[in-house]
C-alpha cells in the first residue's frame, strides 16, 4: 500500500491513546502529568560551594561532570559510597554572601528538586576545641547580623535555625558509625597524609569577613551560646531559602559541612583553603548514604 500516513489495522482490537497522526497533529497531555514530570526529583542530594578551591574539590572527590542540558553550570553525577548510589548536584554560587547563596538554593531546587541541600567549603574555627583542619558538619545555624544601633552601641539580635529531625537524625547515625569526634585523613596529590577530625556543633553566620579574634561579632556568638564552633558568610542564606520555600518542590532539609581553613584572627590567610575543601568534600562524600532520605 502507498502513500499511507495515518493508522493501519488489518484486523483485531486496537487502542490508540495520546497519540497524532497527520501533518500538523498536536497532542494535549493532562496537566496532572506535566505537573508530575517537573517535580520529579532529579537528584537526592544538591551541593553549594562558593570559592573556587570548594568547587573543584567538591567535583573532583565526588567525581562530577558538567551537565551538559543546562543554561546554568551545574555539575551532577552518581556517587557510590558504602554500596548506596547517590545522586547528586552541585552548583557554585555567584557570589560570597547570603543572597547567592539564596538564589542557588533555588536553582538547585528548580531544577533538580534534591531531597536535601548541604552548602559546603570552608569556615573560620572560633572554638577551643577546633583546629585548623578538622571539619564542621552543622545542622544547626546562628545569623547574628540582625542588630539594632543605639547611642550606647550595638545590640544583635541572633536568630537560630535547625535542620528538620530527618537530618538530624541522619547526622547522628553518621556519628554512631564513625564515632564523635569522628576521625579521617586525605592523601594529598604529594602523598602527603593528612590527619583531622569531624566535629557536629553550630556555627555563626553574617556577612562579616572576620579577621579578629576578639571582635565583638565573636564575643556575641560565645555569648549568645559557647558551643558555636566556626563561622562563615553563607549558612545563614540556606536557612532562610529553606524557611522560606514553597510549592511542590519541596526540600526536606538541609546541613552544613565547614572545613577549618584559619581561626578568624589576625592570622587568617588563604594557605590552607584547598586543604579545608578537600577535607570537607571527603566529609560530604562518606556522609551522603546517611542523607537518602525522600527518594521517590
Amino acid at each position: 500500500m502507498n502513500g499511507n500516513s495515518g493508522i493501519v489495522n488489518y484486523g483485531g482490537s486496537m487502542e490508540v491513546s495520546q497519540s497524532a497522526v497527520g501533518h500538523g497533529a498536536t497532542v494535549n497531555v493532562p496537566a496532572d502529568r506535566e505537573k508530575k514530570a517537573a517535580n520529579a526529583r532529579r537528584a537526592d542530594v544538591g551541593v553549594i560551594t562558593i570559592l573556587t578551591e570548594e568547587a573543584r574539590a567538591i567535583h573532583n572527590v565526588l567525581g562530577l561532570e558538567r551537565a551538559q542540558s543546562s543554561e546554568l553550570p551545574f555539575f551532577e553525577g552518581i556517587v557510590n559510597v558504602r554500596g548506596v548510589a547517590t545522586r547528586v548536584a552541585a552548583i557554585r554560587a555567584l557570589a560570597q554572601g547570603q543572597r547567592s547563596t539564596m538564589m542557588a538554593f533555588d536553582n538547585l531546587r528548580r531544577h533538580y528538586n534534591p531531597a536535601v541541600v548541604v552548602l559546603t567549603g570552608i569556615g573560620g574555627g572560633i572554638h577551643k576545641d577546633i583546629a585548623v583542619g578538622d571539619v564542621v558538619l552543622a545542622t544547626r545555624v546562628v545569623y547574628y547580623d540582625l542588630r539594632r544601633e543605639t547611642p550606647d552601641g550595638r545590640q544583635h539580635r541572633g536568630e537560630e535555625r535547625e535542620t528538620p529531625a530527618a537530618i538530624g537524625h541522619a547526622v547522628h547515625a553518621f556519628f554512631t558509625d564513625y564515632g564523635e569526634p569522628a576521625k579521617f585523613h586525605t592523601t594529598d596529590t604529594d602523598g602527603t597524609v593528612r590527619d583531622y577530625r569531624v566535629l557536629t556543633g553550630p556555627i555563626g553566620s553574617g556577612e562579616a569577613v572576620i579577621a579578629d579574634a576578639e571582635s565583638e561579632i565573636i564575643r556575641y556568638l560565645k555569648a549568645f551560646n559557647d558551643k558555636i564552633l566556626a563561622v562563615d558568610m553563607e549558612a545563614g542564606g540556606l536557612t532562610q531559602a529553606f524557611h522560606e520555600r514553597d510549592g511542590s518542590q519541596t526540600v526536606i532539609g538541609w546541613a552544613v559541612v565547614r572545613g577549618i581553613s584559619d581561626d578568624a584572627s589576625s592570622k587568617k590567610n588563604d594557605d590552607y583553603h584547598e586543604i579545608a575543601a578537600r577535607h570537607a568534600a571527603t566529609v560530604l562524600r562518606n556522609l551522603l548514604p546517611y542523607l537518602m532520605i525522600g527518594r521517590t
